[in-house]
């Protein structure tokens, strides 16, 4: 086993995750023959096969289970070396891989990678948008550096330095913009319009609500808060989006802002990474450039 090299476990990792050699092979930015030559060499110098192959996809043997959690491992220390070695820099240099939640990411990202440039010339920025338990996932597996998502996310294994808090807004048709502003009590009867499971934001507004997503309603949803907005629109309902996508998302839509009663609905935006991170230092100061950045008001369409 002393051929195995650091290309075939990632080109494994990359198999491990997609459970397909198609794009697995893309993650590794191979063909799809050369992936699948790696992995026959890796399983050649263990003796033992790592993957069942079928027609359109494959799956782990048990070993390729046990394989891939220990692969896992070597390579987040591997990764956690070269941040070490990054650590020593100054400024910061080299890859930064940021994940952001959906409902911040179109509002809050350009912005703050321009500032991150600014800062940092030499920081390769590589952004990447998923919901909150796939960004938790990813760091937690190594891959990703860190990530901007509403708190608290309570994962023992991670540093959370909270950044601001935001509060959600009512949308809702034009024509109702002189109407009472609905409670909590009142919003439950009506259309309320969220996004799909998985977004912590669909979460929280339920929450507001009082209702329980195992609640069958009268609610439609949406994969972001634009096509919510549309749909508010188009009369199909209300929804409440947070404060900062507000100039973002009236641009392009018919519709009217209203702020909720107090006590109002809200969510506190941080930033977490792994304890074990070296770049802890660094993450702390690009947290704070995320934070200044954020309270640079968006301008809002005329």
């Amino acid at each position: 086993m002393i051929g195995i090299s650091m290309r075939h476990l990632r080109y494994f990792d990359a198999l491990a995750q997609h459970s397909h050699f198609g794009r697995a092979a893309e993650m590794c930015a191979i063909s799809q023959p050369a992936l699948s030559i790696q992995i026959k060499e890796l399983e050649a110098m263990l003796g033992a096969s790592l993957v069942e192959r079928g027609a359109r996809q494959i799956r782990l043997t048990p070993l390729g289970d046990a394989f891939a959690l220990r692969v896992r491992d070597i390579l987040r220390a591997v990764d956690e070396l070269g941040d070490l070695a990054r650590a020593s820099f100054s400024p910061l240099m080299g890859r930064l891989r940021i994940g952001v939640i959906p409902t911040v990411a179109p509002y809050l990202l350009p912005r703050v990678i321009k500032a991150l440039v600014a800062r940092y010339p030499g920081l390769d920025l590589r952004p990447r948008e998923a919901v909150t338990q796939t960004l938790i996932a990813d760091l937690l597996e190594g891959r990703l550096d860190t990530a901007i998502v509403a708190l608290p996310v309570s994962e023992p294994s991670l540093t959370e330095q909270a950044l601001f808090d935001e509060e959600f807004v009512l949308v809702r048709p034009p024509e109702d913009a002189d109407k009472p502003v609905p409670n909590s009590d009142m919003l439950r009867e009506m259309r309320l319009l969220l996004l799909e499971e998985g977004h912590c934001f669909r979460d929280q507004a339920l929450s507001f609500c009082n209702l329980s997503a195992a609640v069958p309603r009268d609610l439609m949803e949406g994969s972001s808060l634009s096509t919510l907005v549309q749909m508010v629109g188009a009369g199909i309902g209300v929804t409440l989006i947070p404060e900062m996508a507000v100039p973002v998302e009236i641009r392009s839509a018919h519709v009217s802002v209203a702020r909720l009663a107090a006590p109002r609905p809200s969510r506190t935006i941080g930033m977490i990474w792994r304890k074990s991170n070296p770049l802890a230092e660094q993450l702390g100061l690009i947290a704070e450039i995320v934070r200044q950045t954020a309270r640079e008001p968006l301008m809002a369409a005329p």
